[in-house]
């Protein structure tokens, strides 16, 4: 009992692991029955599994962005309109510094703080994630995909003229750029590695652990070792490779006994693309949309001890929720002169009779409001993506029965929500600019961070597809 007093008294270690691109459908523990992953089943056995938990967008920068500072993409200036949803190389744009992040918050409690893997909020010196309170960074700042590279017909026309003219990917460390094109193939072993090291070093106090996987995002590279397992199904390798890495980081814990105090959470920053191999079964869309099937995406939780084992629940909570939940569980403060959309949902952790304190969501698309959810109902307004309908999401999770003709005092319910977000985050199909926004951050003369060299020994020259990688 003394024991245990302590270990709850003690502020517990939390480590964020956030895929790219995975499915509602691709883990096993949610329905697959191709990816083998027993490691993340494993969370859900012992944790809580959220099946009705959903990003802040369904494309990377903005759901990133959002998950982070606990608010919509749009109060944060990070849903644009137009093709370019998310943040190219040597974008002008990332991240506000003064914004304030999960890190940061953590870092004013005595957190150590790293980010692995994915950053993809900014890649100009103002943006990169030392500047949001996290002590180290090592990996990408934006998308695999965004390197030299040729995918061929596997990619649209416009998305493969973008790939072109990138620069050479870079691996970062800190601020610094430590290698160019990098074996991708190695990369998510690499960041295992980092990962442990950065345990190792603060196992004797508390940490916050950001690991950004690069899978299952093109171009799919996993270890020569989980293709040839997966019968030559690089999706299929990809998705297993995040179990293994999940399934290293849970036996480092328990080898440096801090397991017990340790709170995990696994997700996704939104639903696949489907193209090559994904799957958000039984949801429909996929990433890039409205429907659930780009919002809606796995969440698991696991803190021994303090979560209740085995639990399913069917609530639904929000990835800008984690920022005053994390907040809440280290007693730390949120910030008092700005609006945070997210809510706190700790209670749900350790009451299996508690309710959600969310009631609304609203799903928002290169700066057009598409659809409001408000408990079981879902109402799609009329714009330039989508017609209107009603969906009730607690019996057709699928979105397949439209019963807008049948609920009109429903409808009219959701379209005064929809008027007064509109109102207060704006819409830029109807030209309506929310009175409650932040400015994105803004540089005047991107660059950059590398630039191709003909001279440069690059051990990957030309990132290709054509290859089979795809799927």
């Amino acid at each position: 009992m003394l024991e245990r007093i302590i270990l709850l008294k003690k502020q517990p270690n939390v480590i964020l692991i956030n895929c790219d691109d995975l499915g509602y459908g691709d883990l096993s523990c949610y329905g697959s029955r191709i990816n083998k992953t027993p490691a993340i089943d494993r969370l859900t056995e012992e944790g809580i599994k959220f099946t009705s938990f959903y990003m802040g967008s369904s494309v990377c920068s903005p759901s990133r962005a959002s998950m982070l500072t606990g608010c919509y993409p749009k109060r944060i200036g990070f849903d644009p309109p137009g093709d370019e949803c998310v943040l190219f190389p040597g974008d002008q744009n990332g991240l506000n510094p003064k914004e304030i992040t999960i890190a940061q918050i953590l870092k004013d409690q005595g957190y150590a703080t790293a980010i692995i893997g994915k950053w993809h909020c900014g890649d100009q010196a103002e943006f990169l994630p030392t500047n949001f309170g996290f002590d180290k960074y090592y990996g990408l700042p934006y998308s695999n995909d965004m390197g030299i590279s040729t995918f061929g017909e596997n990619h649209d026309k416009w998305m493969k003229k973008v790939l072109e003219d990138s620069p050479p990917l870079p691996l970062m460390e800190n601020e610094e750029v430590i290698q160019q094109q990098p074996d991708q193939s190695s990369l998510t072993e690499r960041y295992v590695e980092k990962c442990i090291r950065f345990i190792r070093e603060n196992k004797d106090k508390p940490f916050f652990l950001y690991l950004a996987h690069m899978h299952v995002h093109l171009p799919h590279y996993p270890p020569q070792s989980f293709l040839e397992q997966s019968g030559n199904k690089p999706y299929r390798a990809a998705v297993e490779c995040i179990d293994w890495a999940t399934s290293s980081l849970m036996y480092e814990l328990k080898n440096q006994m801090i397991d017990d105090n340790t709170l995990i959470i696994f997700t996704s920053d939104n639903g696949s693309n489907t193209r090559f191999g994904g799957s958000n079964s039984p949801l429909r869309g996929k990433k890039g949309t409205c429907w659930e099937g780009g919002f809606r995406v796995p969440c698991i939780m696991r803190w021994p001890k303090r979560i209740k084992k085995g639990l399913t629940r069917k609530e639904f909570i929000t990835a800008m929720d984690f920022l005053p939940t994390i907040t809440s569980i280290v007693e730390g403060k949120l910030p008092e002169n700005r609006i945070i959309d997210g809510v706190d949902f700790s209670s749900l952790l350790y009451d299996e009779t508690i309710s959600s304190p969310r009631d609304e969501f609203f799903y928002y698309l290169k700066g057009d409001l598409c659809a409001v959810r408000k408990g079981k109902w879902k109402y799609f307004a009329d714009t330039q993506h989508y017609s209107e309908a009603l969906y009730n999401l607690n019996e057709d999770i699928s979105e397949s029965i439209n019963l807008f003709d049948k609920h009109p005092d429903i409808v009219k319910e959701l379209k005064k929500l929809i008027d007064k977000c509109r109102g207060d985050l704006g819409d830029d199909n109807l030209g309506i600019k929310g009175a409650n926004i932040r400015p994105v951050g803004r540089v005047k003369n991107p660059k950059t961070l590398t630039k191709y060299d003909p001279d440069h020994p690059y051990i990957v020259a030309m990132y290709d597809l054509s290859d089979g990688k795809c799927g």
